[in-house]
């Protein structure tokens, strides 16, 4: 899974490996967190593989390396994302376009081509799981380029899953708000923070392990009827 040393996807790595799964960390500046990672993880037979999933090339070894290590590939989560500040009346023209260019290449391109080189080791019964945002309904007014690629990601995944399904391939989304992670936690200190909370009926904002339960239902046998897909999972802040 990709971008898998930290935040939501440590959470997704940590309950495959509980399940009894192997797991390719991925990760791409950070395999210090990533081998800790996986020599915390159950089991036996997990890896870390690199990439800058920006980088079509790199996307191709890290997945083929995956699947040399694993024995092949039954699942893919696309989970790495970056976020940029750019609001369209405070940034250059340059700056605009380089947001945009390096938003995209990894939240949206890059989960295209890992999907694209995973299929080539799935068979039946294999899975895509892609992680996208609420953002993408909601809109990102300091972040367009991040609301855009998630939406693009939505679609994605629904295209896929129709393509896939006659290879016995499902694919679904999930769409988290708020969640408490190191790309999160400079809007959740105080006094910001409280305000974000309050969008949730629930008072708080979601927590990693939760968004990793419904990508390992996802991902499960049982839901295969769920491919296309979105889940929302934004604890009630956010409604369509």
């Amino acid at each position: 899974m990709t971008g898998a040393s930290r935040g939501i996807g440590r959470a997704v790595a940590e309950a495959f490996a509980a399940a009894g799964d192997r797991v390719a960390i991925h990760h791409r500046d950070s395999r210090e967190l990533a081998e800790r990672l996986r020599a915390g993880l159950p089991g036996d037979g997990h890896t870390v593989v690199r990439a800058d999933v920006a980088d079509p090339e790199q996307v191709r070894r890290m997945v083929d390396e995956a699947a040399e290590a694993l024995g092949g590939i039954d699942v893919l989560v696309n989970n790495a994302g970056v976020f940029f500040d750019h609001p369209i009346t405070e940034v250059s023209y340059q700056e605009w376009q380089d947001a945009w260019r390096r938003t995209l290449d990894t939240n949206l391109v890059g989960a295209a081509n890992a999907a694209w080189c995973a299929v080539r080791h799935m068979g039946p019964g294999g899975r895509i799981v892609n992680v996208s945002s609420r953002g993408a309904f909601r809109g990102e007014p300091d972040g367009p380029a991040y609301g855009a690629s998630k939406a693009g990601l939505n679609a994605l995944g629904q295209s896929l899953a129709i393509a896939l399904a006659p290879h016995g391939i499902a694919v679904g989304t999930v769409a988290p708000g708020f969640v408490e992670t190191d790309m999160t936690n400079e809007h959740l200190k105080s006094p910001r923070g409280d305000a974000v909370r309050a969008q949730s009926p629930f008072g708080r904002v979601g927590r990693p392990e939760e968004i990793a339960a419904a990508v390992l239902y996802l991902a499960s046998p049982a839901a295969e009827w769920t491919s296309g897909a979105v889940i929302d999972l934004n604890g009630a802040s956010y409604l369509r």
